[in-house]
């Protein structure tokens, strides 16, 4: 019987969580996918929030997609029916949480209340001993949640585990990993990319080795159980037979697996392109997705990237459709000023021109109000663009309402500082990619 043929699925389910951002949660969730998948085991990994660089290296410990869940952005159907495919093939499913437990709206704590899911504090116990006790005690009750134990992260020794548990009273000790000389560094939008981490598989080899699982506390962990529903809302094929190009290359690493997914879905074909290669567009491609990413670190071979630049041009002047969000619209930009003041030319198929700033420029869970319904998603970004065009829509922020990102038409090119979750209103987005067809 296959999965989609049970009315449930089973699995061991946990959300692992912390008091606040640093604490070591993709790190900790990296060892144990990392670790469970050595023993055998299937292990599915999802990350909470709109997160890009996190879930790249959980993809690359566990070896399977990592997609994000949240109860605003992805939606709760979409969320259990996630949830319940990964159970479904997997013996274990991790969420890692994002920032605090009980931080934004909707919160980590709100995803595992939604779908009974059991919580795992993780602590960076480095500089504390039995006050741990004390903020798990918080943890567990403040919402309350369903605190299945904790993990103990940058552990000195055995006596400076003894004293945590001895605070911890009746709360389990799921694993603890020591102090180590490495780690998983990070950048201004979270952790690198995994490609640009020397041996990084050796890095989540050490990690898995280093990390020591209760197995008794752990297998003493209840499944959970979540109804299968194959009745997933039908995507009318509005964009079949089309073949939409995808920049995909380390400037341009910011795509949703979800959006790939929601364009398939759709009916398009999808083929990948490297401008970083100087790939240029293929000349048969009915659309260009050209996703986020971090173009500014790679200045110089975008700049010099003419192939690439050539065939944008060419496919703007064909009035093929092309979406550039975030990095992938300063990158079509006249210019872009790096951190240096370095001003660099880019493919100016926007007017305007982009300068990184010092302070984050833009942030949070925003929505895009279309004809085709309300298209969901976020943004983050150190850029700010100048431009003499006017936009033709704007994004409102969902903390509190006000406008958020602009977005900017010229010609066939839809850009903007927004990420589109596109399965969040499909019809919107098969809509993005066909601007300027009937031109």
């Amino acid at each position: 019987m296959s999965h989609r043929e049970r009315e449930t699925s089973t699995a061991r389910i946990v959300l692992l969580a912390g008091i606040a951002s640093g604490q070591g949660k993709t790190t900790v969730t990296a060892a144990i996918a990392r670790k469970l998948q050595q023993q055998g085991k299937r292990v599915r990994v999802f990350k909470t929030g709109p997160d890009y660089l996190d879930p790249m290296i959980l993809q690359r410990a566990c070896g399977s997609e990592v997609y994000a869940l949240d109860l605003w952005m992805v939606g709760l159907d979409a969320c259990k029916r996630l949830l319940a495919e990964a159970a479904a093939e997997a013996d274990v499913v991790l969420i890692e949480g994002v920032m605090g437990l009980y931080d934004g709206d909707p919160s980590s704590a709100d995803l595992a209340q939604a779908f009974g899911v059991p919580v795992i504090a993780v602590l960076d116990a480095g500089k504390m001993a039995r006050t741990a006790g004390a903020i798990v005690m918080g943890l567990q009750q403040y919402g309350p949640v369903n605190l299945a134990g904790v993990v103990l992260n940058r552990i000195a020794s055995d006596n400076h585990k003894n004293q945590i548990v001895q605070g911890l009273r009746d709360v389990p000790v799921l694993a603890t990993l020591p102090k180590l000389s490495t780690s998983l560094p990070e950048r201004h939008l979270g952790l690198v990319q995994p490609d640009e981490i020397a041996q990084v598989d050796a890095l989540l080899d050490q990690l898995a080795e280093s990390i020591v699982l209760d197995e008794v506390a752990w297998e003493a962990m209840q499944p959970v159980e979540l109804p299968l529903d194959g009745s997933m809302t039908q995507v009318q094929p509005l964009l079949a037979g089309r073949k939409i190009a995808v920049a995909r290359d380390a400037a341009f690493a910011f795509a949703y697996h979800a959006n790939l997914a929601c364009l398939r879905a759709l009916g398009a074909e999808l083929a990948f392109f490297a401008p970083l290669q100087d790939e240029p567009i293929p000349a048969d491609a009915d659309g260009v997705y050209i996703p986020g990413g971090y173009p500014e670190l790679h200045c110089a071979t975008l700049s010099s990237a003419q192939r690439w630049q050539t065939s944008l041009r060419e496919a703007h002047a064909r009035h093929v459709p092309i979406l550039a969000e975030c990095g992938g619209m300063m990158a079509v930009t006249e210019s872009i000023t790096d951190a240096e003041g370095k001003v660099w030319p880019m493919a100016g198929l926007l007017p305007g021109q982009v300068a990184m700033q010092p302070r984050i420029a833009g942030l949070g869970m925003q929505s895009l109000a279309t004809a085709q319904g309300e298209l969901r998603g976020h943004a983050f970004h150190y850029s700010t663009l100048e431009t003499p065009l006017a936009s033709v829509g704007e994004t409102i922020r969902r903390s509190n309402g006000a406008v958020g990102e602009y977005v900017y038409r010229h010609g066939s090119l839809t850009a903007t500082y927004f990420h589109a979750y596109f399965a969040s209103c499909p019809a919107a987005t098969a809509r993005l990619f066909s601007y300027g067809e009937q031109s």
